[in-house]
């Protein structure tokens, strides 16, 4: 069995017109802050998979600051219209090629996130506040994970 952590990214500035460049707010990254060592305590991530958007990056930065993982990639699949489906089957890709790592973050956006959990653990797709965490008992023999809970900050 492994742990699967689908987190959004931290509170970010309002829209602008290059989305992917938002960044952190200070409550943001504050949030990101608490749900690392909400992490650390825990689940204590092995291997990590980020959007490319840099609020997302920088929620990364922030968790990972108290958890450094042996596995840290970049996924441009994992974006706001990224399709779940497709970065699902990258991310059993990935844990199948390092069965060493037990316990794996997926840091994005609202609603790719919500998505993500609905096709590890059909029939759920929790809405997310920023920061939150959603903690999926996943089965790597039979593709299907177990919704158990989500995490959010406090603030």
């Amino acid at each position: 069995m492994k742990t699967i952590l689908i987190m959004r990214h931290g509170e970010a500035v309002p829209m602008q017109a290059q989305d992917e460049m938002r960044v952190l707010t200070q409550k943001g990254q504050a949030q990101a802050n608490e749900m690392g060592w909400w992490l650390k305590s825990h689940y204590a991530p092995d291997a990590v998979l980020v959007s490319p958007y840099l609020r997302a990056q920088q929620t990364a930065e922030q968790v990972l600051a108290l958890n450094p993982v042996e596995f840290n990639e970049t996924c441009q699949d994992i974006i706001p219209s990224g399709d779940a489906a497709f970065a699902v089957d990258y991310l059993e890709t990935l844990i199948s090629l390092h069965p060493q790592y037990n316990t794996w973050l997926v840091v994005a956006h609202m609603p790719i996130v919500s998505y993500l959990v609905d096709q590890l653990s059909p029939g759920k797709m929790p809405i997310f506040n920023t920061a939150a965490v959603a903690v999926i008992e996943y089965d790597e023999v039979v593709h299907r994970g177990c919704f158990l809970k989500m995490q959010a900050p406090s603030k």
